[in-house]
Parts: structure tokens; sequence; C-alpha cells
């Protein structure tokens, strides 16, 4: 223990000298924790850590985060242990995994604030969900970004769409329903024949780059498809390689990816940096309470979701640049009826297999779709 302990202290060291956040006789008031990936991962911890920056910059506040040692329950918790020894009064875990460790956390450290991205307090054994005054539970309307992806690239003229999604996780499911949702409005819209969309829908059982996920990729390029919706962290790193190599398309997902690859034509974006700075602020304003011991949902109507309208480092650009047809106007007209409540979008389907894999026959029946026509591999 005595060992494990050492070599976490300097991790700690390292990662607060390369976060360059405080003076050396300052304790870090807020720290974000990264899940098993990297704070540069174009998804969750990048995101989340931008938010982090983007407030404690501001406000003068030191701030760092950990990756820990081991990315499990226990994992996680020593990583939050360390934290609190640094001096943390406010934790960020961006992400599901989190979930067993801040419900254990919220018990151990009552003054410490944690807030916990796309994700719910829980056991270990789903039996029990517990979210306590001390932690802040956001959760992202994954289905309507997914939503607007899927509406985009069928008004933009394709018909061959792929969906890759990591793991058979909420967050992913919600994003896939969402997809299909979308395509098949459009499709509607545009008035096409029944079946006349094609969906290839596969999760991946990983969130990790790899060459099965590659040749995944590329076989459905082969076979057609023209735009892969990449719904899994570094999976859409394969993805978008595929893709390069394919000269074909490629939508992200979580952050604004169009600056990792020029396959990238839009993102399905959560609000992470957003929701992350408005949790911080109430903190800070002691307005603790709007999001205190509860669950709070970011979407379209708080601007918690959508597809990016903007390109970093130039207001000029047109961040609808790598579609052929759709647009700006037509995104402002899909993305108000969210808004307003006059679309709606589900978010959640019975699924027997306790994998998370729907069939075929579970999507269509249960979102409706006519115009869409799902292929389901596995």
């Amino acid at each position: 223990m005595k060992r494990v302990l050492t070599i976490s202290l300097v991790m700690l060291l390292l990662v607060t000298s390369l976060a360059g956040c405080a003076g050396n006789n300052e304790g870090y008031e807020i720290t974000l924790i990264t899940d098993k990936g990297n704070i540069d991962d174009k998804s969750f911890n990048q995101g989340s850590w931008e938010g982090v920056v983007a407030f404690a910059d501001k406000e003068n506040i030191p701030h760092t985060y950990i990756k820990p040692e081991k990315d499990t329950d226990d994992g996680y918790l020593a990583a939050i242990d360390l934290a609190v020894t640094g001096g943390a009064e406010v934790i960020v875990t961006p992400g599901f995994l989190f979930e067993v460790a801040v419900y254990q956390a919220q018990t151990k450290y009552p003054d410490v604030k944690f807030i916990l991205l796309d994700g719910q307090p829980r056991t270990a054994d789903f039996s029990v969900f517990e979210t306590k005054e001390n932690v802040a539970s956001i959760m992202y309307s994954e289905e309507q970004s997914g939503y607007l992806a899927g509406y985009a690239a069928v008004m933009d003229g394709m018909t061959n769409l792929g969906f890759m999604g990591g793991m058979a996780v909420p967050a992913v499911q919600s994003f896939g329903y969402g997809f299909l949702q979308g395509a098949e409005d459009a499709a509607k819209e545009l008035g096409l024949a029944d079946g006349s969309v094609k969906v290839i829908y596969h999760y991946t059982g990983n969130f990790a780059e790899t060459d099965t996920n590659k040749a995944t990729a590329k076989t459905m390029y082969q076979e057609g498809v023209e735009v892969i919706f990449a719904c899994g962290g570094s999976v859409g790193k394969s993805v978008m390689s595929a893709a390069s190599e394919a000269e074909a398309k490629v939508i992200g997902v979580d952050v604004d990816q169009r600056y990792d690859s020029d396959t990238v034509i839009t993102s399905a974006t959560k609000g992470l940096k957003a929701s992350v700075v408005s949790v911080l602020e109430s903190i800070y304003a002691e307005n603790w309470e709007e999001f205190s011991g509860t669950t709070t949902y970011f979407n379209a109507a708080n601007d918690g979701v959508g597809l990016p309208t903007m390109v970093i480092g130039d207001k000029n650009a047109d961040a609808f640049d790598r579609f052929d047809t759709f647009d700006k106007e037509a995104y402002d007209e899909i993305f108000s009826k969210l808004v307003d409540g006059s679309i709606s979008v589900r978010r959640n389907i019975e699924v027997e297999d306790t994998t998370g894999y729907a069939t075929k026959e579970e999507l269509t029946i249960s979102l409706g779709l006519k115009k869409v026509s799902v292929t389901t591999r596995q």
C-alpha cells in the first residue's frame, strides 16, 4: 500500500506540473479525474477538462487532473482519495464509469462537491441509485443530438448510412436511436420511398482505436456506406482512418471532431464544456441548490446538445461547409423544433438481449421506422 501511495503521489505531482495551475503552496480546489482515456481524447475527458480550465482560469482557481492507475471502481475511488488529499473541494468525474466510485465517495467525503457527468451514483449491482446533496448528476439528451446528425445526413442526400457504437451503454444507445429517427424524419420530409434509406447498425464492444474497428469501418464503406456515425470514443479514430482511405465521410461524437480529420462532416455534440462551467458557476456563486442532489438534463432547450455551428478560430467560417446542401438555415429550423418540443425524440426502447444490442425488429418497431431499413451486425 505504501508503494502504491508513493507512486500515486508522484503521478499527481507530474500531472499538476503539466497542468500548471497553481503556486507551490496552494492546494488544487478543482480536480478532474479522467476515465480510461487520456485528457486529450477528443471526447469526454477533453471536453470536460476544457470546461474546468475555462472556468478556473477565469476565476483564478487552482485546478488539475488525475489519471487513475486502474480503470476500475476501486481505481477511480483511489484517484478521488488522492484528489481530496491534494485539497480538492470540487471533483469532476466525466462519464458513467464513475457511478459506483462517486456513490461511495459522496458518503466518504460529505464536504466535497462532485460533478458526475453522464451518470448517476449507484451500487455495483445496480440495486441502489442515490444522489446525495453533495453531488450534481449531469445527463445529456443524446437522442436529440443523434437525431440532428441523422436528419442532416439524409437531408444532404445520403441514403446509405452506418452507425458504429462502442459499448451498448445508455448514452451510446440513445445516440443511435436518435440517429435512426432523424434519418427517418428527413426521408419522410423528402418524400423518399419506404426502405430507401439503408443503415448498417453495429456495436464494437469497446471504445478503442483498433485494427479490427478500422477493418469493420472499411468493410462498411466498401459495401456502399457513405457516412458512418462513429459513436464510441477512440473508435472514431479507426473510422476516420478508414474513411480517409475510402474517401468517405464520418460524423463525430461528443465534441466537434472536424479538427481531427477532413472526413468529419459534423459531430453530434454534448455541451460538456458548457455544462461543467454552468455547475462550477453555481457552486462558486453559492447557487449550488440548482444542481445539488438531483439529475439535470442538458438538451436542445438549454444548448446542451447539437451540431457545431461555429469553427474555432474563424468567426467567419461556415461550420456546415462539409455538407453538399444542408446548411445553417436548415439546421436552425430543425433545431428550433427540438427546442419548442414540436419534435419529440425517443430516448429508450425495450431490448431483450442483456448485452443491450437491439435487433432489427426491435429498432424498426419501437422507433417506427419505415423509410429506414436497418441491418444489425454484432
